[in-house]
């Protein structure tokens, strides 16, 4: 009799342990290893020795190729580099992340180096971004130059003109400010000027299908919600499922645009909501 209540009740509480696991990781909307969590709950997704974890994709190569060595680890940073370029010509990279998420902040620091690759476009001199919300590197064309994703753009002065950073730029998106659809690709926030080679952090704050906010150096820059897929974009519409345009989840990346950028500290904070 005593064997039997015992068998009973294992049953019930590794069912109700599953059960909780399963609704900690649906709240989370990501998958990874508890294991690197440090203070706080932060947990790294980039452990300072190599690429382990993440993908690279470069336009007109195939995913996993990272031609020229572009994505790169030295030091205990994730460098972007072009030294083994003879000329950028529109090879496009990123660097994706192996899980998707969908409710968390996510951390890192960032600062330009050097000089921009040759036959870098104007636009991308001290230009780089985190890519989030996005389409699987696998789901894009070889020839494709960016996911569609929300993308928070990461721009560094040039010495003397005022430039914003942690700007928000929309790849095959749209979202909504102020109760208005938002459809240009590109919109300014309010943050400082960084020129130079120095550290800035980034923060982003990202409530599934909710609010987006983008945060530098502690300050709240800009803020938007209700991320979806412009339908108009050939790209974008391969994703829509069912008419639902809306995004709530999907994945991180980290730009390669032609000028030198380096990165360290990458965590993330999974919310519970």
């Amino acid at each position: 009799m005593t064997n039997r209540k015992i068998s009973n009740a294992a049953p019930c509480l590794s069912i109700a342990s599953l059960l909780c696991l399963f609704l900690v990781s649906a709240f989370c909307g990501c998958a990874v290893d508890n294991g690197n969590a440090g203070a706080g709950g932060w947990i790294s997704l980039f452990n300072g020795e190599n690429l382990d974890g993440w993908k690279v994709k470069i336009t007109g190569y195939e995913l996993g190729d990272n031609y020229g060595n572009t994505f790169r680890v030295e030091d205990g940073v994730l460098k972007v580099s072009y030294d083994q370029y003879d000329k950028f010509d529109g090879k496009f990279g990123h660097l994706f992340y192996e899980e998707k998420f969908s409710r968390y902040r996510m951390r890192l620091e960032y600062r330009f180096v050097r000089d921009q690759s040759p036959g870098g476009p104007g636009w991308a001199f001290r230009n780089s971004g985190i890519m989030i919300h996005g389409q699987s590197p696998e789901s894009m064309r070889k020839d494709q130059d960016f996911p569609v994703s929300i993308e928070v753009q990461l721009l560094g002065g040039n010495g003397k003109d005022k430039r914003s950073t942690g700007n928000l730029c929309t790849p095959g998106t749209h979202v909504v400010m102020d109760d208005e659809l938002v459809t240009r690709h590109c919109t300014s926030s309010r943050s400082e000027t960084y020129h130079g080679d120095q550290w800035v952090t980034m923060e982003i704050e990202v409530h599934g299908d909710s609010v987006i906010k983008h945060i530098i150096n502690g300050q709240v820059v800009l803020e938007y919600e209700r991320p979806q897929l412009d339908e108009k974009d050939p790209d974008a519409q391969k994703l829509i499922v069912n008419d639902n345009k809306i995004l709530h989840e999907g994945s991180i990346s980290l730009q390669a645009e032609s000028h030198p950028v380096e990165f360290r500290k990458v965590e993330i904070l999974p919310l519970e909501e």
